[in-house]
């Protein structure tokens, strides 16, 4: 299916091209989220006429993600799980937790932005964690997994 990009998206395009992707690729992800459009005749010229305005709308979301990251680049966050004594958790810190910790330290981060490289943590100690902002804007972020002992 040949989509319109109406946003940078990682691995695929940049704002205005059409590329050609899956269709329900196209259908169940890229055109629900609002980040592409169909590409038929009248969709390119109704883009053409309002490339600008999309162009400035994505600037100002990269600017905004920018002094959101500046904030955020090494930024050191704990969190308390319940831990046997050799370290090891009894459940596993996600991203659900790691964005949760973030929210309550004053920072807007959804859980599909936490990049877990290994999978859940699930050992006491401290980890290293990238959050991706936007596609261009990706910072690292230290979690400090503290074992709680009945």
């Amino acid at each position: 299916m040949q989509i319109i990009l109406l946003e940078k998206v990682a691995n695929l395009g940049n704002l205005g091209e059409v590329v050609k992707v899956k269709d329900g690729y196209a259908r169940n992800f890229l055109i629900p989220s609002g980040a592409a459009r169909r590409a038929t005749e009248s969709a390119v010229k109704e883009f053409e006429a309002k490339r600008i305005e999309l162009e400035k709308a994505a600037a100002a979301k990269l600017a905004a993600s920018q002094a959101e990251g500046e904030k955020l680049n090494g930024k050191a966050i704990s969190i308390t799980q319940k831990a046997g004594v050799d370290g090891r958790l009894f459940g596993s810190v996600t991203n659900h937790d790691i964005a949760e910790a973030l929210g309550k330290a004053g920072f807007k981060v959804v859980k599909s932005q936490v990049r877990l490289p290994n999978g859940p943590l699930k050992t006491v100690g401290e980890h290293p964690v990238t959050v991706a902002l936007h596609t261009d804007v990706v910072v690292d972020v230290n979690v400090t997994v503290v074992g709680e002992t009945d």
